[in-house]
């Protein structure tokens, strides 16, 4: 993946030398330059010894509300006061008042001696290969100031080094396909992209950057060539061709490729799985073509066969898209590396990476996948029909905009007070020993015990309290108001410490009164939140039940991968079937127990009150009803002595003798659920980018951003670019939206992956439509 295409989006890059101000703002400093970024569109650009323009810009964010003083002040390695002082300056003179003399005060000798010792230090450390963070832990100081220094030391990274670039920069070098470019001109090249040239040659995974693939044929439409090549073993993924086409249905999905592209997805799966073998549709095409096709709501192989391949390979750069078979079969072939569970713990790293501190709640919740097919595997309780039926439980972990983060299949359903440690310690190998995780779920992972150990492994809890709990009088509860994530919150509430455990542990209460009187406990291990972010942060965790519903319903989250079984472990422990059925005697004889007394009752009632008409009537239907009253009891007994004799729990083996013990596979369903994840990222991110330019995003933001995927669109590719129009939409301020949307998407200078084609998106007329 080219250097460019590591920016995106809402969420700026977590690369070396990006500096987070506050979870809305960011910089990246690079040579002589600094780009300061809010919500991920450019807010500043200036040198780095324009001290005036870094006032300026420190004092715009304050004042525009991005971040408080004392975070600009940290972050940009000034003191609160000093960022005072610009203030003071700007407000009485403006601009020319931010101005300072040239030069800096030279300091004492014994100052300056320390300050050259350290400047050494540094430099040695560096020219061993030492990043800017390691140094910063060694000496004591900050990454900011460790950058800073070696800039006024005037340091430059070598070609090998491995230091990033400045947001949106040009094609790398390297050698060009003429089968991937329209234009053979190097000259040509030169003028389009003069002064964008990186440093490096390598991606942020530190492989290099491999050339774009070559192609034999010249008509885009006809690959008999390539494929002939593949046959015979010498081609291992066919490199896009694009012709122009007017009005290509669908054709607006090519929106998605920027996020894709900064996703990661290409470079980790080129690390991991390496190749899947000599093909005309390799591992880039097979990943490229199922992403975008889940995108346009064809997220299973089988609904393929409702569309036009041609017209669905013209978008991806070939002739056509590969077919339900083909397509099958690529994904059996990545699922038999095994190695689904490692592709998707490194794109969550990589996820990681790029949102920063957006990650401090993570939200966990298993949804369970029912099974209607012939064979007999575990059962799970289905919450939507409250039933226990033949099941797969996955366990997702999504960041606090519900934004799905990694996906963990249980073993057996098992249930999420046995899966928390595992998914957790996953948790703490993605963010780090020392990052603070606050982590929410509902009452399936209730337990003060593993409450006990999750504290002890450095998390947060956030989760409802289960069980009876004493009323609050609804006279100690006061209202909260607070304004979070820009929406008004408003709550009734009561604060109270608790504790379990006979004491040993203490958690804090937050009650939550609701307006038909109802109490909501809410438990947690943070003490430092105000009471009012602790019950909205916990009510939140409906945005992941709401992903759920939008997985089911627009990628076919439950639908099955494939078909396939594999051996189940025979020594699994298991509910012994001999002691449910046992159980289920048992309570239907206590069930007729009881109906027998209630008969002996209303019997002697009957007597006394008068309605029996001789005393001998009542003593033969007492002894009737005694005799099976005695009969039941006896009964009960023997069952109780045979319920103790049997052990609860028993191997799989032993539970279903002669039979056939098996389960579904896992390893083709995890794969498409990450690939489904990342569709879901990427829609999410172009949600987040047109927020600002469409005033009802809330309400129709996803809408709006699927109607623009699935638009028409004219491909055109001119040069050394890809130019893709979109149609107009329904109305002319959804055309304005998506034409903002395509502006920011041009600034990432993003090339379609296996080509050095730059994407340059436009929405038709929008000029006329904007008069």
């Amino acid at each position: 993946m080219d250097p460019q295409q590591k920016q995106l989006l809402s969420f700026p890059p977590s690369a070396d030398g990006s500096v987070y101000v506050s979870d809305r703002v960011s910089f990246r400093t690079e040579g002589t330059q600094r780009v300061i970024s809010v919500h991920g569109v450019v807010f500043a650009h200036y040198a780095v010894e324009d001290r005036a323009a870094e006032a300026y810009a420190m004092i715009g964010l304050f004042e525009s509300g991005y971040a408080t003083q004392i975070q600009i002040a940290e972050s940009f390695s000034y003191s609160v006061r000093s960022l005072r002082r610009y203030q003071e300056r700007f407000q009485a003179g403006g601009v020319g008042a931010l101005v300072r003399a040239s030069g800096r005060p030279l300091g004492s000798v014994a100052r300056r001696s320390k300050q050259q010792g350290r400047d050494q230090t540094i430099l040695h450390l560096k020219a061993q290969g030492s990043s800017n963070r390691a140094i910063a832990g060694k000496l004591g100081l900050s990454e900011t100031a460790i950058r800073k220094r070696l800039r006024r030391l005037g340091w430059q990274p070598s070609p090998e080094s491995g230091e990033s670039s400045l947001p949106f920069p040009g094609p790398p070098h390297g050698d060009r396909s003429a089968a991937a470019d329209v234009s053979d001109n190097a000259a040509d090249v030169a003028k389009i992209t003069p002064d964008l040239t990186p440093r490096r040659q390598a991606t942020d995974e530190g492989t290099p950057i491999e050339p774009p693939p070559a192609s034999l044929d010249c008509d885009p439409l006809d690959r008999s060539m390539d494929r002939l090549l593949a046959a015979m073993g010498l081609l291992e993924d066919a490199a896009p061709l694009f012709a122009r086409a007017d009005n290509l249905p669908r054709a607006g999905v090519l929106l998605a490729i920027p996020s894709l592209a900064a996703s990661g997805i290409l470079s980790i799966a080129r690390k991991i799985y390496g190749s899947i073998g000599p093909a005309f549709y390799g591992l880039r095409t097979t990943l490229v073509a199922y992403i975008l096709l889940a995108l346009l709501r064809i997220p299973r192989p089988e609904t393929l066969k409702e569309h036009a391949p041609g017209d669905l390979g013209r978008i991806v750069g070939l002739d056509r898209m590969p077919e339900i078979k083909t397509l099958r079969r690529k994904l059996a072939r990545l699922a038999s590396r095994k190695a689904s569970q490692q592709f998707g713990r490194e794109l969550a790293r990589h996820r990681v990476a790029e949102r920063g501190r957006v990650l401090g709640f993570l939200y966990l919740d298993g949804h369970v996948r029912a099974y209607h097919g012939k064979h007999t595997i575990a059962k799970g309780y289905l919450t939507r029909t409250r039933l226990a039926v033949p099941a797969t439980t996955d366990y997702w972990v999504n960041d606090q905009k519900g934004d799905p983060l990694f996906v963990v299949t249980a073993e057996a359903n098992a249930a999420m007070t046995r899966m928390l440690i595992p998914i957790l310690e996953q948790a703490r190998d993605l963010l780090g020993p020392r990052r603070r995780i606050t982590i929410v779920f509902d009452r399936g992972g209730w337990s003060p015990k593993l409450f006990v150990k999750l504290i002890a492994m450095g998390f947060h809890i956030l989760t409802y309290r289960k069980g009876r709990c004493r009323r609050v009088s609804e006279k100690r509860f006061v209202w909260r108001k607070a304004n979070l994530d820009g929406r008004p919150v408003k709550y009734l509430l009561h604060d109270q410490p608790v504790r379990f455990l006979r004491g040993k542990l203490r958690l804090r209460q937050v009650m939550r009164l609701t307006e038909n009187g109802h109490q909501t406990p809410v438990l947690t291990s943070r003490w430092d939140l105000r009471d009012i972010v602790v019950a909205y942060r916990m009510f939140e965790r409906w945005r992941q039940e709401n992903f759920f519903k939008y997985g089911r319903q627009e990628f076919l989250l439950d639908a099955l991968a494939d078909y396939q079984v594999e051996p189940d472990n025979p020594e699994r422990s298991v509910p012994n079937p001999a002691r449910q059925a046992v159980d289920t005697e048992l309570r239907k004889a206590r069930t007729h127990l009881g109906k027998l007394k209630q008969t002996y009752g209303d019997a002697s009632l009957d007597y006394i009150e008068g309605r029996t008409p001789t005393m001998r009537t009542f003593t033969a239907a007492d002894k009737k009803i005694y005799k099976e009253i005695q009969k039941a009891t006896d009964q009960i007994r023997e069952l109780t002595a045979k319920q103790k004799s049997l052990p609860t729990r028993v191997p799989l083996a032993d539970a279903r003798p002669g039979q056939n013990l098996v389960k579904l596979s896992t390893e083709t369903k995890h794969l498409t659920n990450i690939l489904k994840l990342v569709a879901y990222q990427i829609e999410s991110d172009l949600f987040h980018l047109v927020r600002p330019h469409y005033a009802r995003t809330e309400d129709e933001g996803r809408t709006l951003i699927q109607t623009a995927l699935q638009s028409t669109a004219t491909i055109e590719p001119i040069d050394n670019e890809l130019r893709v129009t979109l149609s107009p939409l329904s109305s002319p301020h959804r055309s304005r939206a998506i034409a903002a949307l395509c502006e920011i998407l041009n600034k990432t200078e993003t090339r379609f992956p296996g080509t050095n084609l730059r994407l340059r998106f436009a929405v038709a007329e929008v000029s006329e439509l904007a008069r």
